[in-house]
């Protein structure tokens, strides 16, 4: 098995749908212009946000305090192997998109509710890989979080339409990349487009 931690994993990704922009940040390397997000990257650290691998940067003087957070993490963690990333800040609906593979019927696509919420609440619907624009429909039709996605007290409604395309164009990769498990988390879902801002990929 081949663990693709989060650069390795959106760079792959980026050849088939829309991924959060990003670069893999050294000492002498400059920052952007705020927002953004700096992340932990490694393949130690999968669940970033249980130990302060995320830091949002809305403000330059923030952004030299949160590298260095970050590195102390990885020598909290005696992290060897690590990448810090910066990457553009996407605001929209968290969801959660993933593929599995059961014994029984092979690849199988899951979509819900994400970022925080997947713990908590476990909003999700599942489908046998590859679905169609249809059951992407009907699998989003399913959830009890879906008003977030079509203007919940008066937000704007998400770009639902990207989001299908997503999850049509994963569970067609889940079939011809043989990947045995992948999590994408979030897909930011705004007015403009989905996009993948978190993932990690299990393949054969």
């Amino acid at each position: 098995m081949k663990v693709l931690a989060e650069r390795e994993a959106e760079d792959f990704l980026r050849k088939y749908v829309p991924v959060a922009k990003s670069a893999l940040l050294k000492k002498s390397a400059k920052f952007w212009k705020p927002p953004f997000v700096l992340k932990l990257s490694s393949v130690k650290a999968l669940h970033k946000s249980d130990i302060g691998g995320v830091k949002i940067v809305r403000h330059a003087g923030e952004a030299q305090g949160a590298y260095d957070s970050l590195v102390a993490i990885t020598k909290k963690k005696k992290l060897k192997s690590y990448g810090i990333m910066m990457q553009e800040y996407v605001e929209g609906v968290e969801m959660i998109i993933g593929v599995k593979r059961d014994p029984s019927f092979g690849a199988v696509l899951m979509v819900g509710a994400g970022g925080t919420l997947v713990e908590m609440i476990k909003d999700v619907s599942f489908r046998v890989c590859p679905i169609s624009n249809e059951d992407a429909q009907q699998m989003l039709d399913e959830l009890k979080t879906k008003k977030l996605l079509y203007g919940f007290r008066g937000r704007a409604k998400a770009n639902v339409a990207a989001l299908k395309k997503m999850m049509v164009k994963i569970s067609q990769l889940a079939i011809k990349h043989k990947i045995e498990e992948l999590d994408i988390n979030p897909a930011m879902v705004n007015v403009k487009s989905a996009k993948v801002v978190d993932a990690r990929i299990v393949m054969e």
